[in-house]
């Protein structure tokens, strides 16, 4: 803690309000909501427990604001408006939350159409269904709605005067209103069995759908009889989702909290006309409030962006007027339900439990093969510090032609992707690896020394050489040569034995078969083979693809370099016409002939 952070601290009020985590470079990182801002502010930087993923966002906070306000409604109103406008990192829900899927009705449409939507306008007087969840696709779903009811599904301005018809009026799928054909009392009945059916009313669809594929197969249009049948799957899958002893038409959310007393979890079932739509589980990091304030800070939250259902149920006891008031609306709440509600919240308590148990393990997983590898790797081989950014090298070359060398980076024990760079080697003759490794190592660290460019201005604290002791000797020169040997740590990873050597030693360390830290040193010497050798066929196709071109009269290094920017590879320029290749610059009529015969006559 910063004596910024101490002095703030020492300030705080005990009124309600919101309070803004920033960073060092002053991006807002987290905000919350506190009935006491004294109170819970502070917990964050109290010596407790706390999970890891609590622990790292306190690790960055380097400042606070906050804004008092006159109840804790109030609050709950601002935090949810500052969390829409900034999107801060560690305010993960709503980042997920808006991304459900809805099916909408616009009914106040002359012929409403139906649409796939992810922002729900709430009081718009359109009909919303929903939200879906993975298990059920929305796409598949209004496919479904349009071989049943034929509905449209686009956004034309119906006024009776298109001069053609639309593609789904002529498959079929539509009534076609923008034509003027459609019969406004027909299409209003339709738009109702369309409701029916999103409501919960599988019967109807499953009977027109199963007369239109019996139709289909006695005029052998089998295409369409098999898309029908697929519908007919869609419709059994909704059906299969029917939750017992539960009416068709009841729509509730079921929230069940679950915590080990650092992490936790929360399962969101979602049930729409008496059908499981969908479950999804969310993680927990508020750890130090009390379980009864984190399931209503996540429900705050969760509603921001979705519809509000006539009934929830809850795993514990909530503010519900409070809960109401930041909803704008009278909702029924259980957090002590009997009979079919006590089943449907077990069986989200059963979700719950199940995730953050594999959560936990594969958490435990994840850091085993990472920063548990990192310390174990640090203690077998002595290294000086935790080797939090790795950096491996590798040569890709066949008899000496387009020689390549690779940099992988491995930032805390994952692949770091962004941060890979490719060497094109420019100085050493023939197969020589050695020479190539040490002119890609020498370009990467006088980079470093010199500060030139952002990709290579991050120090390595640990090189790893592919090879054994003399590749090991040859690079730790170059480390030298820098006056870099005691900054950055170098060992090399021998593949025979798998065999890992050390500068100032000649008798290597062999670490466990199959332990955790040699496994991470195979990942990062994999790696930066795999990524020499793309480098490599990249640089090779491109180089045997140029010199098929420079067998054409008129064309030079410019002009091949043109064509294969203008279509990317031979087989492309052989498919453009004449007509197209002149459109490339330099390409005049005749050469562009001369290059559409070449390519496409046989040699």
């Amino acid at each position: 803690m910063n004596e910024t952070i101490k002095e703030k601290l020492k300030t705080l009020t005990t009124k309600p309000g919101v309070y803004l985590m920033r960073d060092r470079n002053g991006e807002i990182i987290y905000i919350g909501k506190a009935k006491n801002l004294k109170n819970r502010v502070s917990q964050y930087f109290r010596s407790s427990p706390k999970p890891k993923k609590v622990q790292t966002m306190v690790n960055n906070i380097a400042d606070f604001d906050y804004f008092i306000t006159m109840s804790e409604l109030d609050a709950l109103a601002l935090e949810s408006n500052l969390i829409k406008k900034h999107q801060p990192f560690y305010n993960i829900l709503l980042k997920d939350g808006k991304a459900f899927p809805y099916i909408r009705i616009n009914i106040k449409e002359e012929f409403p159409s139906i649409e796939i939507v992810r922002k729900v306008k709430k009081n718009d007087g359109e009909k919303y269904f929903g939200p879906y969840f993975a298990g059920i696709d929305p796409r598949e779903l209004l496919k479904t709605i349009s071989m049943a009811f034929k509905i449209r599904t686009c956004k034309t301005k119906i006024n009776g005067n298109a001069k053609r018809e639309c593609l789904n009026f002529s498959l079929g799928l539509c009534l076609g209103p923008c034509t003027g054909r459609a019969n406004k009392e027909k299409y209003a009945e339709e738009i109702k069995k369309v409701i029916r059916f999103l409501s919960g009313n599988d019967e109807e669809i499953e009977e027109i759908l199963r007369k239109k594929m019996e139709v289909a197969s006695e005029l052998q249009n089998f295409e369409r009889a098999i898309e029908l049948r697929e519908c007919l799957k869609m419709v059994e899958k909704l059906k299969q989702r029917v939750v017992a002893n539960l009416p068709k038409d009841v729509d509730k959310d079921v929230f069940a909290f679950h915590t080990d007393g650092l992490s936790g979890v929360i399962t969101v079932m979602v049930i729409r006309g008496g059908k499981i739509l969908g479950v999804t589980n969310y993680q927990q990091t508020d750890a130090e409030l009390e379980e009864s304030e984190t399931l209503f800070n996540f429900l705050c939250q969760y509603y921001s962006n979705v519809i509000v259902p006539h009934e929830i149920i809850v795993s514990h006891q909530i503010n519900q007027e409070l809960l109401c008031g930041f909803l704008n609306k009278k909702v029924h709440i259980i957090s002590n339900p009997i009979a079919i509600n006590s089943t449907l919240l077990k069986m989200a308590k059963t979700n719950a439990v199940e995730y953050l148990e594999k959560s936990l393990e594969k958490e435990k997983a994840n850091y085993n093969s990472t920063l548990g590898a990192l310390t174990l790797l640090k203690d077998k081989l002595g290294l000086k510090s935790l080797p939090k950014r790795i950096e491996c090298y590798d040569i890709s070359h066949i008899s000496g032609t387009n020689k390549v060398a690779s940099m992988v980076v491995f930032t805390n024990g994952k692949a770091d992707k962004k941060q890979y760079r490719k060497f094109k080697i420019k100085t050493v003759e023939g197969s020589n690896d050695f020479a190539c490794l040490k002119e890609a190592l020498t370009r990467r660290l006088k980079r470093l020394i010199d500060k030139n460019g952002e990709s290579f201005k991050e120090k390595p604290d640990l090189l790893i050489i592919d090879g054994g002791k003399g590749q090991l000797s040859s690079c730790y020169e170059i480390l030298q040569d820098f006056g870099l040997e005691h900054e950055i740590e170098m060992v090399s990873l021998a593949k025979r034995i798998e065999e890992v050597f050390l500068p100032n030693s000649h008798i290597p360390i062999i670490l466990k078969y199959a332990s955790a830290e040699l496994k991470l040193l195979q990942r990062v010497r994999d790696e930066a083979h795999r990524f020499a050798i793309t480098f490599h066929r990249e640089l090779r196709t491109k180089s045997q693809t140029k010199s098929i071109l420079e067998e054409i009269n008129g064309l030079g290094k410019t002009k091949i370099d043109a064509l294969l920017k203008a279509f990317g590879t031979t087989e492309n320029i052989a498919k453009a016409s004449v007509e197209e290749l002149m459109l490339v610059k330099g390409i005049h009529k005749n050469l562009a002939h001369s290059i559409h015969k070449f390519l496409n006559e046989e040699h």
